[in-house]
């Protein structure tokens, strides 16, 4: 990667984003006139599981689009791992540096076995042709059994990931991004028409990966009870910009935040 891509420590507030894995300061975007990000600071530290709440139109969905590279900022920091500059990366850069999105629709390849879907997202130059054409070595069949084991999918190589639940392409998504080494997960709405049963697995699945030290998780979601669950940080967005910040406990007793969004 070009040195261009880095920034120098200069100053306390560059001392905050060195600590951080994904720093965000006075972030700005606008459609038509409409700002959908107004100011927007967040700082996510390394091995962070943070939760992302807010009303419709808060801007979950447009911040998530500046950190993968979808959309760029008209002004304000998007840095990485405290010194790479993401808005001068495309989405493929970004992604290729460890940063993962997991939609709130599931995207993967359903005329493909599960199997199929996480050896194509391991990382190798070899090709997808070529990928599908060869035997698994050891070392890869190995990671491929810890991530189905971890995303609960052990038993279901050889189905046809379109014939999965719900549920279960959400974990396929989830062991995607695990299968690809990103150290940053963004998680939209990852229980969004999930069972009862398959999202208390889901809640399950987000805690035992938040203990890893190694990768941060942001979860966007609607449903209050799994984000009680979770018990992480909770940031509150409101008309582009941070409203409340804290315990779930704490934002939910905010003025603001029971006017705007948790009081309707």
């Amino acid at each position: 990667m070009s040195e261009n891509y880095y920034i120098e420590e200069t100053s306390n507030t560059d001392r905050v984003a060195a600590g951080s894995i994904l720093y965000l300061d006075g972030v700005t975007v606008s459609f038509d006139g409409f700002r959908a990000l107004n100011e927007l600071s967040l700082v996510i530290a390394p091995g962070e599981l943070r939760t992302i709440i807010g009303p419709n139109g808060a801007g979950k969905t447009t911040m998530m689009d500046v950190i993968t590279g979808k959309t760029r900022p008209d002004k304000g920091d998007v840095l990485f791992d405290g010194k790479i500059d993401l808005t001068r990366l495309d989405e493929s850069r970004i992604a290729n540096l460890g940063i993962g999105r997991k939609f709130q629709k599931p995207t993967v390849f359903e005329n493909l076995t599960v199997l199929e879907n996480l050896e194509l997202a391991t990382k190798s130059p070899r090709g997808i042709f070529f990928t599908l054409r060869h035997k698994l070595d050891d070392e890869a069949r190995d990671r491929i059994a810890g991530v189905l084991k971890t995303v609960g999918l052990t038993g279901k190589e050889g189905w046809q990931a379109g014939a999965l639940s719900h549920g279960q392409k959400q974990w396929l998504e989830i062991g995607i991004l695990l299968m690809q080494d990103q150290r940053v997960l963004l998680l939209d709405e990852p229980v969004a028409g999930l069972t009862d049963a398959e999202t208390e697995a889901t809640a399950q699945l987000i805690l035992d990966l938040s203990k890893q030290p190694d990768r941060s998780l942001i979860v966007v979601e609607h449903d209050m009870e799994f984000v009680r669950t979770l018990g992480s940080k909770v940031t509150v967005l409101h008309e582009g910009s941070v409203l409340a910040e804290g315990p779930l406990d704490e934002v939910q007793d905010n003025p603001r935040v029971v006017e705007v969004y948790l009081g309707r």
